[in-house]
């Protein structure tokens, strides 16, 4: 009975703590719940709708109930009609198309003389598991979608081989290799992981040790502190983003076709935005426990949600509009953008001004958070 009483004192001692402990206990009861939620709704291996150009030197009857079949297929959303190369082109680059679908003139002719005309499909393969279903499955769909206007003589067309010859050309990363598509995105996540959590324990480890009073007592202003804080981890952010890189490409091999200034540039500014919430952090968190807690907890979606496990197309509007407002989804786009198709700084205008406009709202909310007493 006195074992008993013992342990019940304990249990309710225990209780007790947790109940005070608000953050550790919304952490054990909000992380399941959030793994549920993103695992269950919003991570998709087989991407549907994406974003497709159509370039068409012909509009015809045939010409149409394809373009049509494709959507049908649901695996293709067509998003753009554009009338030269291009611009195609420049779609695919920017990230804005993953296929663009070429129908060259004479496409129904030869098609009704049993030609064979060629289909030109060009995917965004920089991400190969997002375009594989997709392309896997064309020569279905097509066959599919001419199939109730190939009537009477025509029908005979539909016989082996395929009445249409698909070409598939797989841009920036041809042989799939995944290494291509991982190893820049690996850069993002470690920058996270890493910058986030050392700057918001750096705060609450001054706190932890009384030494927040020295800071408090000096004629230091919040961005004077918070500047002060990070630009040591700006360095060490730096270090990581020279082996990572140096990794990729005598390790790896992975290309490397644009400007390395214009990647370290949008390095810097993702590293000094994930600083900024590390420090934001530490204004919220009360010890190093909870300043970790808070890293994991923004660390799950953006690693779910950003692009970088899972096709970034395939999950549903509402994963994709919480990915937005993540840092490390606009970083993987440049950082991809940048190595493997040479994208420059304008073709990327909008992830870098994302970034910018991320770290400014940070950082104001953490001076505004940043106290000078110790209240």
């Amino acid at each position: 009975m006195n074992n008993f009483s013992r342990m019940l004192a304990i249990l309710i001692k225990e209780l007790i703590q947790m109940r005070r402990d608000r953050m550790t206990l919304a952490m054990m009861l909000g992380f399941p719940i959030i793994q549920l939620i993103l695992f269950g709704f919003a991570i998709n291996n087989d991407p549907k709708h994406l974003p497709t150009a159509i370039y068409a030197e012909e509009h015809t009857l045939i010409t149409r109930s394809l373009i049509q079949g494709l959507e049908n297929s649901r695996y293709y959303k067509i998003t753009n009609y554009v009338t030269n190369q291009q611009a195609a082109d420049k779609l695919l680059e920017q990230g804005k198309v993953s296929f663009i679908i070429y129908i060259r003139a004479g496409f129904t002719e030869q098609l009704l003389k049993g030609i064979r005309p060629e289909l030109l499909i060009t995917a965004d393969a920089a991400d190969p598991a997002a375009a594989s279903n997709a392309v896997s499955n064309i020569q279905a769909i097509v066959n599919q979608a001419i199939k109730k206007d190939l009537i009477g003589h025509f029908n005979n067309l539909l016989h082996p081989p395929s009445p249409i010859n698909i070409i598939i050309h797989r841009k920036y990363n041809p042989e799939g290799i995944t290494q291509y598509n991982i190893v820049p995105g690996l850069l993002g996540v470690i920058l996270t992981m890493t910058s986030v959590m050392f700057t918001s324990m750096a705060m609450t480890r001054e706190r932890e040790r009384g030494n927040l009073e020295n800071l408090l007592a000096m004629p230091t202003k919040p961005m004077e502190v918070m500047v002060g804080k990070i630009m040591p981890y700006v360095l060490v952010g730096s270090i990581q983003t020279i082996i990572i890189l140096m990794a990729a490409k005598w390790l790896f091999s992975v290309p490397f076709v644009g400007d390395l200034s214009q990647l370290l540039l949008g390095v810097l500014l993702f590293i000094v935005a994930n600083l900024a919430l590390g420090f934001t952090f530490s204004t919220i968190a009360k010890s190093q426990m909870q300043a970790m807690q808070l890293t994991f907890f923004f660390f799950l979606p953006s690693i779910l949600l950003s692009g970088f496990m899972f096709p970034y197309k395939g999950m549903p509007n509402w994963a994709q509009s919480i990915g937005e407002l993540l840092p490390l989804t606009h970083f993987l786009r440049i950082v991809r953008g940048i190595m493997l198709k040479g994208a420059s700084i304008a073709d990327m205008a909008i992830e870098f001004r994302a970034l910018i406009i991320f770290t400014l709202i940070i950082a104001l909310i953490a001076m505004l958070r940043y106290k000078r007493t110790l209240d």
